[in-house]
């Protein structure tokens, strides 16, 4: 199957998909843009913003490279929420997703993809605590249907993690092990998410496709674009069951954009699957 334009505006960098299920209505992020997108809509920012979770019919939860803040959708009103690796100016913030008990991950990245720069954090109920460092490219955080686990990856090694979750309130329990082993030459995992069947669906940066994975790793389905850089996919639409998918022009020279003029604009696969409703944060 075959991705189809959903929105023609280039990105840069784009990123962290969200559809609001109260709103009916997908927003995404420009990274390098520094802006957060909605139909026909966006809101300009004067540092990096990435990823999002919805707190309420009005508004966001935002990730910058600075700090989690709500922002207000009707408004544009900014709150601070707290600090994210604030004194650190090599970092930024990247890939990010509301989990089943109201808590938020989120990666961090170096800025120039800095070897074992980033971390990913959660947000929980107004603590902020690292779980992982020495993260070069965080991606692909994403949750089970029933709550057990976390998915997380390394983009650079191109390594994605499982993570079993305590079923009381979300924190990680034991160590991490490995879901998926591509090493660094295979391809590279980037935005992810679980259906509700808990198949993982996964952007694969320079491969021009989303590929579906069953729970054993195991290879279920392919999305083509006519793009090289899909970065991360989400489930939408009235019935969830639509996925749409943030692609990237960075890196690309002239000749690669003539090549594929559409890159950077957002994606849609209709009717493909049966998703997850997004999770509200609390804050």
């Amino acid at each position: 199957m075959t991705a189809q334009v959903f929105d023609n505006r280039p990105c840069d960098l784009g990123e962290g998909p969200l559809w609001h299920p109260e709103r009916g209505q997908l927003f995404w992020f420009d990274i390098n843009g520094k802006r957060l997108m909605t139909a026909g809509q966006e809101w300009v920012f004067n540092r990096h913003v990435s990823a999002a979770g919805w707190v309420g019919r009005d508004a966001l939860l935002v990730a910058t490279e600075t700090d989690l803040i709500r922002l207000d959708l009707e408004t544009g009103a900014q709150e601070v929420i707290t600090p994210l690796e604030a004194d650190n100016p090599v970092t930024r913030s990247n890939d990010g997703r509301a989990d089943p008990w109201g808590g938020f991950w989120i990666g961090t990245m170096g800025k120039r993809a800095e070897p074992g720069a980033g971390a990913i954090w959660r947000y929980y109920r107004g603590e902020l605590r690292r779980l992982y460092d020495r993260i070069t490219i965080s991606n692909a955080i994403c949750f089970a249907p029933d709550g057990s686990y976390a998915h997380f990856a390394d983009t650079a090694p191109g390594k994605v993690w499982r993570q079993r979750l305590s079923d009381k309130d979300g924190w990680p329990v034991g160590e991490p092990e490995i879901f998926l082993d591509h090493g660094p030459d295979g391809p590279n995992p980037d935005g992810a998410v679980l259906d509700a069947q808990g198949n993982f669906w996964c952007a694969e940066w320079g491969s021009s496709r989303v590929r579906c994975y069953a729970p054993d790793g195991s290879v279920l389905r392919d999305v083509m674009l006519p793009v090289s850089q899909p970065s991360c996919p989400a489930f939408g639409g009235p019935d969830l069951r639509d996925l749409y998918i943030t692609t990237a022009r960075e890196s690309l020279t002239a000749t690669d954009l003539a090549k594929e003029p559409l890159a950077g604009q957002v994606f849609i696969a209709a009717d493909i699957a049966q998703g997850q409703r997004e999770h509200e944060v609390i804050l």
